[in-house]
């Protein structure tokens, strides 16, 4: 019988509590390794745009904000949103809650584990991400994944019940995270003259929001290993909290790695995710970007990702098209999609570029 140990990766807390060196598994091709320089990220060369989103659905002070978001996109695909709304005792909260989580006992953590009987990967649950081939080069990080809209389809056995605040927490913050998106969503789609519910229309039927929560534990070779590898996010919209006190984002612009800094003043990053890229016939682009580790700091971060119907299919919008701007893209199902994007994650390739007709 063959053996497929090689498809569970050990929780990677675990292997920071015990380990001097990373595993092989974990270590950079050595072909990319470049004096130990690569994995340290430039500076930005200008602030990371900030929109107020306040300001951004007011009717006064809305042109001068919708013209930033603008330029963030054709710039950067990302921006901060600030004045959202979202109470920061809720989001103090909710990274409080999720911090105790991570620092459980892994046989208490286990008990939402993302392999069904120990051996089937499932998106939702605690663990890793998916792997594809033995010689994969694995991510330093474990991650709690849980879809939690639609509200009446979560999976609640999966669901932390410690800390008890944890459920409640998750359950306001998405909440509040929808109306943050809903009005970004909204804002975006008057860029681009269309109807202000256009681009919340492409969800169809079932959109999904998923919750992940990742967590980076310290690394003895952050010259060496990746927090998470260079990807850009599937779905629709990304809403980043940051880890306000260490940083570890980077993201690719001209061939460059530019190291996004901590944000202390409870700011949301927002991302363009490759399946809006297509909706928009490449007028709105998913950056490119990955995570890198730290040698004596843990780091953590909760993306809220906006995700379309599986069943959907997303192509551009017709709207958007004419004589001479024709589709870039092909038409495909989104549940193909995302099986398309794990495939090329795990080889560090970009899901989108075999869509592009």
């Amino acid at each position: 019988m063959a053996d497929d140990s090689w498809r569970l990766p050990s929780i990677v807390q675990e292997l920071a509590a015990t380990a001097k060196e990373p595993p092989s598994r974990y270590l950079i091709p050595e072909q990319e390794r470049l004096g130990g320089q690569q994995l340290v990220g430039a500076e930005m060369p200008e602030p990371v745009p900030g929109i107020d989103l306040r300001r951004l659905l007011a009717s006064d002070g809305a042109e001068e904000e919708a013209a930033k978001l603008r330029s963030a996109l054709h710039n950067w695909g990302f921006f901060l949103v600030t004045n959202h709304g979202i109470e920061t005792s809720l989001i103090d909260a909710v990274i409080s809650a999720s911090r105790e989580f991570f620092r459980q006992p892994i046989k208490q953590k286990q008990e939402y584990s993302n392999l069904i009987g120990g051996k089937t990967w499932q998106l939702q649950g605690y663990g890793n991400d998916p792997v594809k081939t033995q010689d994969q080069v694995l991510d330093w990080s474990d991650r709690l994944h849980l879809r939690v809209e639609p509200e009446d389809e979560r999976d609640l056995a999966l669901w932390p019940r410690h800390p008890e605040s944890f459920r409640d927490l998750l359950h306001d913050y998405t909440l509040n995270c929808k109306r943050v998106k809903d009005g970004i969503l909204r804002a975006m789609a008057k860029l681009l003259e269309l109807d202000d519910d256009c681009l919340l229309n492409q969800f169809g039927e079932k959109g999904s929001t998923y919750a992940r929560f990742n967590y980076y534990p310290a690394c003895p070779r952050p010259d060496l290993v990746l927090g998470i590898r260079p990807h850009s996010d599937v779905f629709v919209l990304t809403l980043l909290l940051m880890d306000k006190d260490v940083g570890g984002l980077q993201v690719l612009r001209d061939e460059t790695w530019y190291s996004v800094p901590p944000v202390r003043d409870y700011a949301l990053l927002v991302n363009v995710g490759v399946s809006l890229e297509i909706m928009t016939n490449g007028i709105f682009r998913g950056p490119v970007h990955r995570a890198v580790t730290n040698s004596e700091k843990e780091r953590m971060s909760l993306a809220m990702f906006y995700s379309a119907d599986l069943e959907k299919e997303i192509e551009p919008i017709a709207e958007l098209l004419d004589e001479k701007q024709p589709a870039r893209y092909k038409k495909i199902k989104f549940k193909d999609f995302v099986s398309a994007h794990y495939e090329h994650f795990s080889k560090r390739e970009r899901v989108i570029e075999s869509l592009k007709i």
